[in-house]
């Protein structure tokens, strides 16, 4: 495939994709949340009346599908352009397919359901997710936590939120507004971050929506666009969803962003959509992360975020949500491969661009040749490799030890041990 070639597909492609917008297209209007939830306090609740209209789509499907058979497979970018048009074009079929069975079945095909056995990890993100809750349920003494603060309107978190934007990415390079049609706290684009303006942010917030929103989604669609030969690195599309919010939430974790509530968040949700798909109505879902200690405003955001697009009668559901903790337990391999293996290189190929795991390494060559350049912004905790190889590395080695076998009975026996071993020397 010749360079110019090249350039002309890599211009193309946003061109072709750019009708094909899930989050928009997947959007509720304003007033559902009010109205479902004040049936549901009076004790006549009926699921959200929602128009779940498919969007038409056929054409931008087909020339996705035309350009896919003019790329050249063989070549790590036209693979690369290939791969990232299939992801919309089924992103495009799927939402064709809103409020139909389809719907969960394209769904499913881009991120994965919760159920999705992974054979050589004996285990499915549902294992995970329950893993997760048994765990802070233990540590916590149950499933009513109680939430941290959050008291700061969405106005003043922004104005929080600018100057430090401004020190990471330079004066004025991107932007915050508020957005009143958002089922989530916060979103991010390639240039600005829109926050729901009915939101109200806890200080936790604050470096949590940084370091996952700023410095990880928009820092990679900015380091995207900084790429003279493969500018549709900077393209969020949904093929590398599950690296992005990998990425994101590893980075809440390293940075300390991360409090026991929002793990327990991200493991609701993958339960959540598995009961939607099992059968399980908006109703059931709602009253489900009722029951594990959400609020009644934030259990139906949560319960939105699954059935968007979705069939709210139950059996279907938008699968994004399963996406976070297999992103997030695929990145941690990836880094623990890259550390153990002398790989530093992949740590910086994670950020050059909106990529997914394996084009880290598909890439490779174009990285090496410098066709491919390495990423302009870059979040602290990823860029001192001494420290993340430190943090790795405690991390590989502890997971060597099987608590199922401990208990505190049996591991005071071992201290006891070790203190008459101590005292006969």
């Amino acid at each position: 495939m010749s360079d110019v070639s090249l350039s002309e597909l890599d211009a193309a492609l946003p061109v072709l994709a750019r009708k094909i917008r899930v989050l928009e297209a997947l959007a509720w209007p304003d007033g559902v949340e009010e109205e479902f939830l004040a049936r549901w306090r009076s004790g006549q609740a009926r699921l959200p009346d929602v128009e779940q209209r498919p969007r038409e789509l056929s054409a931008e499907v087909d020339a996705l599908e035309s350009f896919i058979g003019r790329c050249d497979k063989g070549h790590p970018a036209g693979n690369y352009l290939a791969v990232t048009a299939q992801s919309y074009a089924t992103a495009g079929r799927m939402l064709g397919a809103i409020g139909t069975p389809d719907f969960t079945r394209y769904s499913s095909a881009l991120y994965r359901r919760p159920d999705f056995p992974y054979p050589r990890l004996k285990l499915s993100m549902l294992d995970a997710a329950r893993f997760f809750l048994k765990t802070t349920d233990a540590l916590l003494g149950g499933t009513r936590i109680p939430p941290s603060p959050a008291d700061i309107p969405a106005d003043i978190f922004a104005d929080w939120m600018r100057p430090e934007l401004d020190r990471f990415f330079g004066p004025g390079k991107i932007s915050v507004v508020l957005d009143s049609s958002l089922a989530a706290k916060a979103i991010a684009g390639s240039s600005r971050i829109r926050l729901r303006s009915s939101a109200l942010f806890s200080e936790l917030d604050k470096q949590q929506l940084l370091q996952h929103e700023a410095f990880v989604h928009v820092a990679t669609a900015q380091n995207g666009a900084q790429q003279a030969n493969l500018k549709s690195l900077s393209l969020g599309a949904p093929r590398t969803t599950q690296t992005q919010e990998g990425i994101a939430t590893l980075a809440e974790l390293f940075t300390g962003s991360m409090d026991i509530n929002r793990l327990r968040r991200l493991a609701l949700r993958v339960l959540a959509v598995q009961q939607a798909l099992d059968g399980a109505d908006f109703i059931q879902v709602f009253e489900g992360f009722l029951a594990a200690g959400q609020s009644e405003e934030e259990s139906f955001r949560s319960t939105q975020r699954i059935f968007r697009g979705a069939d709210l009668r139950g059996g279907s559901a938008f699968t994004k949500d399963a996406a976070y903790l297999t992103g997030l337990l695929g990145v941690h391999t990836l880094l623990r491969l890259a550390i153990r293996d002398n790989r530093p290189e992949l740590v910086g190929r994670l950020f050059a661009g909106r990529l997914d795991l394996g084009d880290t390494v598909r890439l490779g060559p174009l990285f090496e040749s410098g066709w491919l350049k390495g990423p302009l912004h870059v979040p602290g905790w990823a860029s001192d490799l001494r420290r993340l190889a430190a943090n790795l590395a405690f991390s590989a080695f502890i997971t060597r030890i099987d608590l199922e076998v401990l208990d505190f009975e049996v591991f005071m026996a071992f201290a006891d041990e070790h203190e008459a071993d101590a005292s006969a020397h």
